[in-house]
């Protein structure tokens, strides 16, 4: 299933769209916070620079769809004017210093500056849409919320392409798991609903669910249902790994395949709506020894 999206307006201010859309929003997410690693001490250090070119280049196109300030026409308008700077079809409106900085350290290379534009099309569809209608649409927009994160880390150690299917259902589960981590919070701050819409009526339920204080019942049947399909794709990304040449890059796949896993297994007997699930540090240091084991063995 595709979207098509609206392009911006003339009529559209965009140094004025995105000077609104973080001036009362401070950053989602720090880089700490994230599921993804972000420029982990494992990669080259010649390489970290990219890689927070493509953080905050993401992190800003995310906020901006998260705008409270925003309307949905402006926060698209506001995102195509960022995949235009990124295309290098406009260079000198205001607001663009992270699209250009990105298109400036990837050297204009076409591949990766479509690893960041394909993100746009997760934040467009966040901008206009606050559900997914079955697993099949949430893959959707896994495909361009969470696979180009992994391809544009692939490309950038110049793996082969064979790695990225493995690499796009890693990446999904960590999404997945993600918006379960946050189900609540997603919920309330921003009225959106990542759990698959019809596991949810056929069980009876509806988003107000998600404002209580604890799982009913019937959530944690949609939930585990909800990780069994991500296990589901966790085995997929089983061998992802074993494929990948560069070691460091192939260390950080076996922890990130690591982080994944356990967290699954923290959702299962956890509640988000109760408290925030999240790895503990014992699950941390069985990352660094699991994933450096599978990923130096590989």
């Amino acid at each position: 299933m595709a979207y098509i999206w609206p392009l911006a307006s003339p009529r559209h201010d965009i140094g004025a769209v995105l000077s609104r859309a973080v001036a009362h929003h401070a950053p989602s997410k720090k880089a700490t916070e994230e599921n993804f690693p972000v420029a982990s001490l494992l990669l080259p250090a010649s390489k970290r620079a990219t890689i927070m070119a493509y953080y905050h280049f993401a992190r800003h196109a995310d906020d901006i769809a998260d705008s409270p300030s925003l309307s949905a026409e402006d926060k698209v308008a506001g995102l195509d004017a960022l995949d235009a700077a990124l295309h290098g079809r406009d260079t000198s409106s205001p607001g663009l210093e992270l699209a250009l900085a990105y298109r400036h350290e990837v050297l204009e290379a076409p591949a990766m500056i479509e690893h960041a534009s394909q993100l746009l099309h997760a934040f467009r569809r966040d901008a206009v849409r606050d559900y997914c209608e079955d697993w099949g649409d949430l893959m959707t927009y896994c495909r361009y919320s969470a696979a180009p994160v992994g391809r544009f880390l692939l490309d950038l150690h110049g793996e082969s392409h064979d790695t990225f299917l493995p690499s796009d259902a890693l990446c999904a589960a960590l999404q997945v798991l993600n918006h379960l981590q946050d189900c609540g919070k997603d919920y309330a701050q921003l009225r959106r609903v990542y759990i698959p819409r019809d596991w949810m009526l056929a069980v009876g339920l509806t988003n107000d669910v998600l404002e209580a204080s604890a799982l009913r019942p019937e959530l944690r049947q949609v939930i585990d249902r909800t990780l069994d399909a991500t296990d589901g794709l966790i085995e997929l990304a089983r061998p992802l790994s074993a494929m990948i040449q560069d070691t460091r890059m192939r260390i950080q796949a076996a922890m990130t395949f690591q982080v994944a896993e356990r967290l699954s297994r923290r959702l299962r007997t956890g509640d988000p709506l109760a408290e925030r699930v999240k790895l503990t540090g014992m699950d941390s240091a069985l990352i660094l020894v699991t994933g450096l084991y599978h990923g130096l063995m590989a």
